[in-house]
């Protein structure tokens, strides 16, 4: 009998159908609505593999409602979301998408702090509201980027990808990471500092780095008071990893110039949050791999990863 698979958000058909071939497919038949959790906790009791997304909570208490699962395929690189000790102790197997939304993820970040450096959504909203009358000397005017000194903090794929993009603009470049990373220095000229060196001399910080325990609020009050006021602060990592009252603060204040966030602790964000309404936060809604190719290349992996395990074999990426 053909092992049963449970399908958390409708993806595309050939997905489904690769899948198909091997196993029972039961699926969320809604793309853009998350699977209710009452459902989530019906179907996943009598499931050998979940294939699920970053928007599903896979915690203690629903991994005990599992009676006969084996793997749990996450379409994403990071699996915060994915109670990891309680699937470790059921001996469940976690896989998750590294590698193919590198390049798409790094076009994106480095489009945001263009975004917010230069305004763009400002002035693309001033044009349209019907605020341009004139030109004037220093109208809507924004932080240079060429010859800037850009900070990444985290030096995975995602970070050096960013760094090879920013040495086309010959930034001086940054970073801060658990472990030095020689050949990338190298190859890249990058220099290594710590964590408040990188801060205080940046134009650009960009966050690259996991969510952790020891990530959560890396960047606070603190943080933020060393940086520049002219420093603009880019997050397409993890929510949480950025205090975000501290950062409206920071940026209310003039503390800090702009951020530029594509990440939030909260997801969706509520429009009431303090963030959106200060003009100079640039915000996108966790687009960081949303190119089509990318997107269908995570599918594909998260696909591979689940069916691998069911047979029994090594999956391509597996976390535990």
């Amino acid at each position: 009998m053909k092992p049963k698979v449970y399908i958390t958000r409708k993806v595309p058909d050939e997905i489904v159908t690769k899948i198909e071939d091997y196993c029972q497919v039961r699926m969320w038949d809604q793309a853009d609505i998350p699977v209710p959790r009452a459902v989530l906790e019906e179907e996943i009791k009598n499931v050998e593999g979940l294939f699920c997304l970053l928007t599903e909570t896979i915690d203690r208490e629903l991994l005990g409602k599992a009676e006969q699962l084996k793997v749990i395929s996450n379409m994403a690189v990071g699996y915060n979301n994915i109670d990891i000790e309680a699937a470790k102790e059921k001996g469940i197997t976690v896989t998750n998408t590294p590698g193919v939304l590198t390049e798409t993820t790094a076009d994106l970040t480095f489009a945001l702090l263009m975004a917010a450096s230069r305004r763009l959504i400002e002035s693309s909203d001033y044009l349209r509201n019907g605020n341009w009358k004139t030109w004037s000397p220093m109208q809507l005017t924004g932080q240079d980027i060429y010859g800037a000194t850009l900070g990444i903090i985290g030096m995975g794929r995602i970070g050096a990808s960013l760094a090879k993009r920013a040495r086309g603009f010959d930034m001086d470049i940054l970073y801060y990471n658990r472990s030095r990373k020689y050949d990338l220095e190298e190859e890249l000229n990058l220099i290594y500092t710590e964590l408040d060196s990188l801060l205080k001399q940046s134009d650009f910080i960009c966050i690259m780095t996991p969510y952790t325990p020891e990530t959560k609020n890396l960047i606070g009050s603190r943080e933020l008071s060393l940086m520049k006021n002219t420093a603009i602060l880019i997050n397409t990592a993890r929510g949480g990893i950025v205090n975000e009252e501290d950062l409206f603060h920071a940026l209310k204040e003039g503390e800090i110039w702009a951020a530029g966030l594509d990440v939030f602790e909260q997801e969706p964000v509520p429009l009431e949050h303090p963030l959106l309404s200060l003009p100079n936060v640039v915000t996108l809604p966790h687009i960081g791999s949303a190119s089509i190719k990318t997107r269908m290349k995570m599918a594909d992996l998260a696909a591979d990863n689940l069916l691998l395990a069911l047979q029994n074999q090594s999956p391509k990426h597996v976390v535990i």
